[in-house]
């Protein structure tokens, strides 16, 4: 199944404890339908002293999250949309492009 939200992306959650936040998708795992978002699923996990972090301690770090649990806003509308997808042209080669289903406006 190919995903339509791609890393940099703006998203809004639509389940789970995150629920009504909006984020930046720092990266997407197309492969396994997962994404992960800026300031969502933030897991802590203790670290052990090392050369590099000599102190330990716990980090704070975005945990992978179902695409399907995120929806794409559009940049023009501001609303959360579903993604349509049309024919376009880049440089003389054909190519989908992703548009927003309220606006038509191109992400």
């Amino acid at each position: 199944m190919a995903m339509s939200i791609k890393k940099g992306d703006t998203v809004k959650i639509l389940s789970g404890k995150d629920r009504g936040k909006q984020g930046t998708v720092l990266r997407a795992y197309p492969a396994e339908g997962k994404i992960k978002v800026e300031g969502v699923a933030v897991v802590t996990k203790a670290v052990r002293p090392s050369q590099q972090n000599q102190a330990g301690g716990f980090e704070h770090k975005e945990a992978k999250i179902d695409a399907s649990n995120a929806m794409l806003v559009c940049p023009k509308c501001g609303a959360a949309t579903r993604v349509n997808h049309k024919q376009g042209e880049i440089d003389g080669h054909k190519t989908r492009v992703r548009v927003c289903k309220k606006c038509g406006a191109e992400f």
